[in-house]
């Protein structure tokens, strides 16, 4: 097997018939094995493995185990991990890397030290998710021999870079032998679970064809890619097609306790049509486009839309120790859309018969491959049509599902997923002149005090990954001469008081005539030790509450977590760390509202603080982990590597991260 693809995909609890006809949607899409994501304590597991490891072997597909800790009735204890290692790390199914059974976790930081033990048994490969650790405490386990990031969507209103990213790829190199980073991808994240206590969009929009750019342009290239997901209904990530038999474990009142299906018939397949490209693009640094083909996403509301209800839903969130935003802050009332084509064709895109004025913000750099672009619609409603004619399928028209003007189809709240669709083209042949060996960036950006620097040296194809973000990538550009250029030649140095990420930006912008003060000068001062990133997004350090609960808001703001419907965050600055958990879970008093009293008691009890007015104990001696983020992952693997999905094995009981 050449170049294998992984996806992080949640184990069906269905007929083994699911399996093989996602199995054979996955090989379709170039994806070449599963990462079965389980939680401890569900008593489905040991039949879910079975079908999925028989459809497997029946497909020549691979699968490996992702432990979740934090998702189960317990963490995962030791001897259970080794016995179902050591039961399916035979099979002819499983996927091996360097010889040894691969396997994954979500989270399960306080059990690193069981993997010595662990890995003595299995033999094992150990690539966990312990992102809430952060690489370099990671590293520091002494347990793992790669890393997963579970870092694959924006903060708030930004576009999805890749600081993250170049973090890992820092730390893991290290250690004195260089170790493997598996880096993450996903199309969209919403969910409203209030059973798990989760309720939060992060940006999507631009986020699919954005991230693989990201992905196909970064160097050095991640020994892995993990798609998030394959099947998570709940966080509206996942890319398989939709089981509906799948539903009552997410939503019903026994597990998500959901106000509404935000998954009911928001099918997500279009996502899945660029990916043989893509896919064989990162694997082998080239593709051949086969087939022509139209996606298109959007939500089906506006965001302003005030006959509906946005449930309590935040951009970002507290959780997590982000700042939170409004959702109409964060998401754009746009249709988005990419087309695979063989020469370049023109778009157009109409809602309700009104012609948006429609073009692509991105072009492949000789007409072969993705092309990509994004219109706002406006306070228009009705049937969105995307049409885009080439010389070779003249016009492909898809035809999707209409924008509504209420939400009656959602019990009254706005659905912040997603709906997807395409429409194929003809077959075609058409190979990019190039090599991704051959190209070089050719468009870029950067944050903060980063941002002219890198916007500068990316179209000039000089774009470090650790100070920027590479969006486009195509032939060297011409670079520019003295001839053309004042201040051409010039020896440029970080400003006085900067890091050293600032040291080869300000060499190559200063010689070719770009050297903005406050960045970069002629003196050499040297740098400074880096204290703290100055790519991180800034967090809340101090806010204020109405009435009964200031004093919640006051003690909690100051660590990050300042939810938007109950406290008012007054600054922002460098993430104060929360003290340890040293006590269980609080809730509410009777009385008081419970969306905006909760999330504060359980952040502010379990660490001591916990005034009886507001708040109660329901568990003061458990400690608990938290809510997780995400349950479907999948993965890419370069050169000799693998595809895989994660997805959930079970019954679903599961708390999805």
């Amino acid at each position: 097997m050449s170049s294998p693809t992984l996806w992080l995909a949640m184990l069906h609890h269905g007929p083994q018939k699911n399996w093989v006809a996602d199995i054979q949607l996955a090989q379709e899409a170039h994806v070449d094995a599963f990462a079965l994501n389980i939680a401890y304590g569900d008593s489905s597991i040991t039949n879910s493995l079975a079908n999925a490891f028989i459809a497997a072997q029946n497909t020549g597909f691979k699968l490996f185990i992702s432990f979740d800790y934090t998702g189960g009735t317990a963490p995962w204890p030791e001897a259970n991990v080794i016995r179902l290692l050591n039961t399916y790390k035979a099979s002819s199914a499983y996927y091996k890397y360097l010889g040894k059974p691969f396997v994954s976790t979500f989270e399960g930081v306080d059990n690193s030290a069981d993997w010595t033990a662990i890995k003595a048994q299995t033999d094992c490969f150990f690539v966990p998710s312990w992102s809430s650790l952060g690489p370099q405490a990671a590293v520091a386990r002494g347990t793992a021999d790669g890393l997963f990031s579970w870092n694959a969507w924006p903060w708030g209103d930004q576009d999805m870079n890749t600081y993250t990213d170049a973090s890992y790829f820092h730390f893991l190199n290290q250690t004195g032998v260089p170790m493997p980073y598996m880096m993450p991808v996903s199309p969209w994240f919403y969910t409203n679970l209030p059973a798990y206590d989760k309720n939060w969009v992060w940006r999507g929009d631009d986020l699919w064809f954005d991230r693989w750019q990201e992905i196909l342009s970064i160097d050095p290239q991640p020994e892995w890619v993990e798609i998030i997901t394959w099947n998570d209904y709940g966080e509206s990530h996942y890319i398989g097609p939709l089981h509906e038999e799948e539903y009552p474990t997410v939503f019903d009142s026994v597990h998500g306790n959901a106000s509404y299906n935000f998954a009911n018939n928001m099918a997500h397949d279009a996502w899945r049509q660029t990916l043989p490209f893509v896919i064989d693009t990162y694997n082998n640094g080239i593709a051949t486009v086969k087939q022509e083909v139209v996606t298109a996403w959007y939500r089906l509301t506006s965001k302003d839309n005030s006959a509906c209800n946005d449930g309590y839903t935040t951009g970002n969130t507290a959780s997590q120790l982000q700042i939170e935003f409004y959702p109409t802050e964060v998401v754009q009332d746009k249709i988005f859309y990419s087309a695979l084509l063989a020469e370049a064709g023109t778009v157009t895109v109409t809602v309700g018969d009104v012609d948006l004025g429609a073009s692509w913000t991105h072009t492949p750099s000789d007409s072969v491959g993705i092309y990509h672009g994004s219109v706002a619609y406006g306070s228009n409603t009705g049937k969105l049509i995307v049409t885009v004619h080439t010389p070779s399928s003249g016009s492909i028209v898809f035809q999707g599902n209409p924008i509504v003007s209420d939400c009656s189809t959602w019990s009254g709240y706005t659905n912040w997923n997603a709906y997807t669709g395409f429409q194929a083209g003809s077959a075609v042949t058409a190979t990019p002149a190039l090599n991704m060996s051959e190209q070089a960036c050719t468009a870029g950006f950067g944050v903060n005090n980063f941002a002219g620097l890198c916007s500068f040296a990316c179209g000039l194809g000089y774009c470090p990954y650790t100070a920027c973000t590479c969006t486009n990538y195509g032939p060297q550009p011409t670079l520019p001469t003295a001839a053309n250029t004042p201040g051409f030649g010039t020896i440029g140095y970080p400003a006085k008081g900067l890091t050293s990420e600032y040291e080869g930006l300000c060499s190559f912008d200063c010689y070719f005539g770009y050297c903005p003060p406050g960045a970069c000068g002629t003196v050499d001062y040297g740098v400074v030790p880096e204290t703290t990133s100055p790519f991180l997004p800034p967090a809340c350090v101090s806010g204020t509450g109405v009435g009964n609960i200031g004093g919640l808001c006051g003690y909690a703001c100051p660590y990050g977590y300042c939810p938007i419907h109950s406290c008012t965050c007054t600054l922002e600055g460098v993430l104060n760390p929360p003290l340890p958990i040293t006590s269980g879970a609080a809730t509410a008093v009777p009385g008081e509202d419970p969306e905006l009293y909760d999330g504060l008691c359980n952040f502010a009890c379990s660490r001591g603080y916990c005034p009886s007015g507001a708040c109660e104990y329901v568990d003061r001696n458990g400690i608990f982990e938290g809510v997780r983020n995400g349950t479907v992952n999948g993965v890419v693997k370069n050169g000799n590597g693998t595809i895989v999905g994660e997805g959930r094995v079970g019954n679903g009981n599961n708390k999805m991260r």
